[in-house]
């Protein structure tokens, strides 16, 4: 009969698709890796993994059978936890993540509120892109994240709550060459453009505004997930900025930056929502944050 470790080694084996790396992640000898994921496969009948070219990948039965001991570890490690917050009737941490955006206008006021609320509980937040955040709230690192989730498939394991949306223009300091007047994008680009960082398929569309072969990807002056820092060197210096109306706001209303009018640019938006696992219980403080995450502050 299958059992949950067996699960947990089919799952590390499938991230690593290498058996000596996933040995170590589960803290087992390599030999006894093997016989877990061989003693899987005669349990269930199925060919799960096979080597094409010196590499490991899950066959198609292997596929479906991840994606079913995904969400049945998932649970098991959500009951669990559910036990301990039954047991002790409060957490002493909470640890969840934020998007740049949401990092560099929600979280602040956001965290402001728990210390006041929880002052006996230790916080934890993690600035990151969605991709890493959602990575480390499929490893249980993170209770829920606050993030653009343009790039985060559904998934029957997720609950995702749509919050806002803040929208994305280009902007620079007050006296830059470029305020004042239209221009196209490539006159902003000869500037250097920070931003985030992009996806692919974003970047790829950049560079149709370039004129550029799609299969090079156009590289930004400077990728940088903190936000504040990249309006400072728009500040400073004569890069372009793109950002988001809202987090600009404070410097937009200050005059110290202005929004540049870029005819050719395309409306651009960033749909955030709150992320976390399907059937697990938030400690007190994670639903104070989750609901002032909603509130927006």
């Amino acid at each position: 009969m299958t059992n949950l470790n067996q699960f947990e080694h089919l799952l590390a084996l499938d991230e690593a698709r290498h058996f000596a790396k996933a040995a170590q992640k589960v803290h087992l000898s390599q030999p006894a890796f093997s016989r877990s994921i061989q003693s899987l496969e005669k349990q269930t009948g199925l060919l799960l993994f096979e080597r094409k070219g010196g590499e490991i990948r899950p066959t198609p039965a292997g596929q479906f059978l991840i994606q079913r001991a995904r969400t049945l570890v998932l649970e098991a490690k959500s009951l669990k936890r559910d036990i301990g917050l039954y047991q002790q009737g409060e957490v002493g941490e909470l640890v969840f993540g934020v998007g740049p955006f949401p990092a560099a206008t929600l979280a602040g006021l956001v965290i402001e509120k728990i210390r006041l609320e929880f002052p006996k509980v230790s916080v934890r937040v993690e600035i990151d892109n969605p991709a890493n955040l959602l990575a480390l709230l499929l490893k249980e690192e993170i209770d829920f994240f606050v993030a653009d989730i343009g790039e985060v498939n559904a998934a029957p394991y997720l609950n995702i709550q749509p919050l806002m949306r803040q929208y994305g223009h280009l902007y620079a300091r007050s006296n830059h060459p470029l305020a004042g007047q239209p221009h196209r994008f490539e006159a902003a680009w000869a500037y250097g453009i920070a931003s985030v960082k992009l996806p692919d398929m974003l970047k790829a569309g950049l560079g149709q505004l370039l004129g550029q072969n799609s299969r090079n990807l156009p590289q930004l002056a400077l990728e940088c997930d903190d936000v504040n820092l990249l309006h400072q060197l728009a500040l400073k210096t004569d890069t372009v900025v793109a950002s988001t109306e809202l987090a600009a706001k404070p410097l937009l209303e200050n005059g110290t930056l202005v929004k540049l009018n870029i005819v050719d640019f395309p409306s651009l938006f960033s749909n955030i929502a709150i992320v976390n696992l399907k059937g697990r219980s938030p400690s007190p403080a994670g639903q104070y944050a989750i609901a002032r995450f909603k509130a927006k502050v």
